[in-house]
């Protein structure tokens, strides 16, 4: 097994008195795609948002335990919450674009923060990043057009390519594609696949066949407890628990 890139370590969260994560432990191999799984409400969005430190953004939102990002907790004290969103990118549910910036100025946004200016560079990164996102032939002739001007499905992979732009070594997916149209849903897990060459991705979603279908590993949430991990063809096909059954087979849910 080769060593993780990304491990929880006993975490636990909760939103003001309401416990949300219990106790979970969970790592994350280099190159890899993880689907986490589950009903509604059962702590998978909660999980991934404390593992790049946005949970504790929301108002009374708070957790304890550790997250190990390459050998170092990334709940130290010491450490700043925004160096750690540039290694854990983040891609939203509903597609997110700056409305006032232009597909250029979207792609770039984390670089000019990051003090970046030389338009060379810029542009390179844009056209390298909506490659990755597999975008650039749809829009390389209209960069300066409004993000949003994009539909709904190109909006998304903009979303990606932004948060490709500052080469994160991992990516969270919060159902990406549950406000998308089939052909948009199929295009980004086509790119899911190609992005675990140079990065690991954990993505939450609700599509049991698209957890089959693109993962590697899945992980069964219930009621803030991890219920099962393992090889996405062993959970689907012999899984350890019986409520994983019973949820894969839809008798809850």
């Amino acid at each position: 097994m080769s060593e993780s890139i990304l491990k929880a370590e006993n975490l636990n969260a909760w939103f003001g008195p309401v416990q949300a994560l219990k106790n979970i432990d969970l790592e994350f191999s280099p190159h890899s795609v993880t689907a986490l799984i589950g009903p509604s409400g059962c702590g998978k969005s909660t999980f991934v948002r404390c593992l790049n430190r946005l949970h504790e953004e929301v108002p009374g939102a708070t957790a304890q335990g550790k997250v190990i990002l390459q050998g170092k907790n990334i709940y130290d004290v010491a450490v700043d919450p925004v160096l750690i969103r540039r290694k854990i990118g983040m891609v939203f549910q509903k597609p997110n674009p700056f409305p006032s910036l232009s597909i250029m100025e979207n792609v770039v946004a984390g670089l000019k923060l990051a003090g970046i200016r030389r338009k060379s560079i810029l542009m390179e990164v844009t056209e390298r990043s909506l490659k990755q996102a597999a975008l650039w032939d749809e829009v390389k002739d209209k960069l300066n057009q409004p993000g949003t001007s994009l539909s709904g499905g190109q909006q998304q992979r903009l979303c990606i390519a932004r948060a490709l732009a500052v080469e994160p070594p991992i990516l969270l997916m919060d159902e990406p594609t549950s406000a998308l149209d089939p052909i948009s849903t199929a295009k980004i897990e086509e790119l899911v696949v190609q992005l675990k060459k140079n990065m690991t991705v954990i993505m939450v979603t609700h599509n049991m066949q698209q957890a089959a279908r693109i993962s590697d590993k899945t992980a069964f949430f219930l009621l803030g407890d991890l219920v099962e991990f393992g090889e996405t063809s062993s959970v689907f096909t012999v899984p350890r628990e019986k409520r994983t059954e019973q949820y894969i087979t839809g008798k809850f849910g």
